[in-house]
């Protein structure tokens, strides 16, 4: 539990000046001490015979006593409590307590009552006598006046009114102090954190950027291009066509949102140079429902979980086989399906897909599954990551979901083969 000062729960400032105040109109003395009884206040209005009983260590350490004991039995009865104290004047504690803590009091008194009125009234701590032996301490304490209980009483219940009214706002004004400095906290806790994971999010992406000038490469693929075509070099010059349309489209849209259907026609060309690689080993499918061709996707993802498809699932297998591409609306989303027949996956494969350390893994050999994930989260919510299938017959399936920009509805069919 937080020990509370009460210095920091209260205006010391302003509860001088009611402190004075309130002395000077009631002609008692005050102070406010902590819950040990030590005054935090400077004294107000205090009576010659009380300043001059507090010049004595010893004495004045009883009436620390006397304050503190009244305090705490104020704050035990919950409410303003008259006693006497080790002299027999009488005084009374205003208990000030913050969150149920009893942190200290405000004290005021020091008069006289009459024999009839004080006799109700108990000692907080034994008495004592030996100041009575000093003439000047005795004349001092027979200069001060008798009242009636009534007004002690009714100035006891003024000042709790007052302080309890004033502990409060500062109580308020204290826990929105403190509300404001964690709010404060959290956020710039939130935006440095956002940063982080922006810039973090930020060199993944650069990641993709080529390292090599793009106009160097396209120029370079035009003067091939020339080459083939002054040697009648007819496929190669087509092939060099495909590739120089890739890069283009590549580079234009790294870290881009684009439509299906581009998308679809990048996937084409990619096949296009793969099969002129692997021949008849490689075959394809592609069915995209015409409602979800304007669906926005981040640009390279499809090719690499195609390419992932090829290299991992098709390639190791010796007749090759079939990438099928099926894109489709449900329930207001698109799903897009990436099948193959090859190899599949081992269970511990299958664990490791996913796993976001390897995106760094990987990243040399281009865009991974697990960085595919990670993407498709970054950009459209938890919902939308990938979804891995082991199929019966051998091979993978990879299907994930994006929100449907426009629809229609009929299929438009594109089907390759080798």
């Amino acid at each position: 539990m937080e020990v509370l000062n009460l210095r920091e729960v209260i205006d010391i400032d302003l509860l001088q000046r009611i402190q004075d105040s309130f002395g000077e109109a009631t002609g008692l003395a005050v102070v406010t001490v902590d819950f040990r009884g030590i005054p935090i206040t400077k004294y107000s209005n205090f009576s010659k015979f009380c300043n001059l009983i507090r010049e004595e260590s010893y004495l004045r350490e009883k009436c620390y006593q006397c304050d503190a004991f009244g305090g705490l039995e104020g704050a035990r009865k919950d409410k303003p409590y008259i006693y006497r104290c080790h002299t027999g004047l009488v005084d009374f504690a205003i208990p000030i307590s913050v969150k149920g803590q009893f942190v200290g009091s405000v004290l005021a008194g020091q008069v006289k009552l009459d024999e009839h009125e004080i006799s109700r009234l108990e000692y907080i701590t034994p008495g004592s006598t030996e100041w009575q032996q000093d003439e000047k301490i005795m004349e001092s304490f027979n200069e001060i006046s008798v009242i009636k209980f009534e007004k002690i009483s009714s100035a006891a219940k003024m000042m709790s009114l007052v302080i309890n009214d004033m502990v409060e706002k500062d109580v308020i004004r204290r826990i929105y102090e403190e509300l404001n400095v964690k709010t404060l906290n959290l956020i710039e806790q939130m935006e440095t954190r956002d940063l982080i994971n922006e810039e973090l999010k930020e060199k993944e992406r650069n990641a993709l950027q080529p390292l090599i000038n793009p106009h160097f490469i396209l120029n370079t693929l035009n003067t091939v291009s020339r080459l083939t075509i002054i040697e009648n070099a007819n496929r190669t010059q087509n092939i060099v066509f495909v590739l120089a349309e890739y890069l283009q489209y590549t580079l234009q849209n790294i870290n881009k949102l684009v439509m299906l259907k581009d998308e679809i026609s990048q996937i084409d060309r990619y096949l296009r140079i793969q099969r002129e690689r692997y021949g008849d080993r490689i075959r394809s499918e592609i069915r995209i429902a015409a409602d979800v061709e304007k669906t926005r996707i981040p640009s390279l993802i499809l090719q690499a979980i195609v390419d992932n498809a090829i290299v991992h699932g098709l390639e190791p297998k010796e007749e090759g086989g079939m990438v099928q591409i099926h894109a489709y609306s449900s329930n207001e989303f698109t799903m897009i399906e990436v099948k193959d027949d090859g190899i599949g996956m081992t269970h511990d494969q299958y664990e490791n897909a996913l796993a976001e350390d390897n995106c760094k893994k990987n990243q040399a050999k281009g865009i991974s599954i697990s960085t595919v994930n990670m993407f498709l989260r970054d950009h459209f919510g938890d919902g939308h990551q990938l979804e891995i299938i082991h199929n019966q017959l051998n091979g993978t399936t990879v299907i994930f979901k994006l929100p449907t920009i426009q629809r229609s509805v009929t299929y438009v069919e594109n089907t390759f083969s080798g």
